[in-house]
């Protein structure tokens, strides 16, 4: 872990997407966090120790989804699955994909593995599976003020972790999408998929993948603008993520009364032509029960 001073900063940003605004003064408390997201090796730990089962390994209630056709009511996730030739992106459908029997194990549905990715974030966690980690290891998830302070490593107001410009001089620093989404990916950074959690450089506070990789869970519940409880702001958009993975099989509303909390800092699928979110003020809602093929989570410790 990494001890971080705490202070004041300047939280969210008015020059990108309607979530973040308005960028306003926010103070945090020393507190310590992990020094990159949580590998799939760490929760391996805590499942053999804990006995834990995740939600993607649960098969849904019927009595929540009651559109949904009882053969699809099983345990899987949400892996992407991309088209190869371009495709309107108004539709999360034409590359997200619900499989059965997909979880952490097993990231890409039956069949793959996590052999040699081990030291690669854990993925297809839930908020609950994340908060029983950050439980069991006596620790706690971040508050997204905690995280976006730390993500920006002491660089006050600027776009990325690196500064403003981007690409970055001297080379890809963090796993991110080069090409256009969701069909062309370029691989400049040497990754189709999740990276391992050493691969690109740290930010000024020594932490890895605070840009890209995978998106991270927070302990904080999501509202459209994040200064004021949301009022007058219309609600963020599902950019590469859709709220709830099993509105693709339960034809539930996207707007279901589940709880959505804040993920922050981007994925391996975040692109420029669709969803600039690498960035420490970029804040999506997800609902709690949401497991996918690139949110993860890290933890921290507080002073008090």
């Amino acid at each position: 872990m990494q001890h971080i001073p705490g202070g004041d900063f300047r939280m969210g940003s008015d020059h990108f997407y309607p979530e973040e605004r308005p960028a306003h003064q926010v103070a945090v408390d020393e507190f310590w966090i992990d020094i990159h997201p949580v590998t799939v090796a760490e929760f391996r730990r805590f499942v053999e120790d804990s006995g834990h089962v995740t939600t993607a390994e649960i098969a849904p209630d019927p009595a929540d989804f009651p559109a949904a056709p009882v053969g699809l009511l099983v345990p899987g996730s949400l892996v992407f699955d991309p088209p190869n030739h371009p495709v309107p992106l108004d539709d999360f459908t034409r590359w997200w994909s619900w499989i059965p029997g997909a979880d952490w194990r097993h990231p890409e549905g039956p069949g793959s593995t996590t052999e040699g990715r081990e030291d690669h974030p854990v993925t297809h966690v839930s908020f609950d599976d994340a908060l029983a980690y950050a439980r069991w290891s006596g620790k706690d998830l971040p508050t997204e003020a905690e995280w976006e302070f730390a993500a920006r490593g002491g660089l006050e107001g600027r776009n990325f972790v690196w500064g403003d410009d981007d690409p970055p001089t001297g080379g890809p620093r963090a796993n991110v999408w080069q090409g256009e989404f969701p069909w062309q990916n370029l691989e400049e950074d040497g990754y189709y998929r999740t990276s391992p959690v050493h691969a690109f450089p740290p930010n000024s506070y020594g932490l890895h993948d605070m840009a890209g990789n995978v998106w991270e869970w927070t302990l904080d519940y999501f509202t459209g603008d994040h200064a004021s409880g949301g009022k007058n702001v219309a609600p963020a958009s599902a950019c590469c993520i859709p709220r709830n993975p099993r509105n693709l099989v339960a034809e539930q509303p996207v707007d279901a009364p589940r709880p959505r909390r804040v993920i922050k800092g981007g994925s391996h699928l975040c692109a420029p032509n669709y969803c600039l979110r690498y960035r420490p003020a970029a804040r999506q809602g997800q609902s709690e029960d949401t497991s996918t093929g690139h949110i993860g989570f890290r933890c921290v410790i507080r002073a008090s």
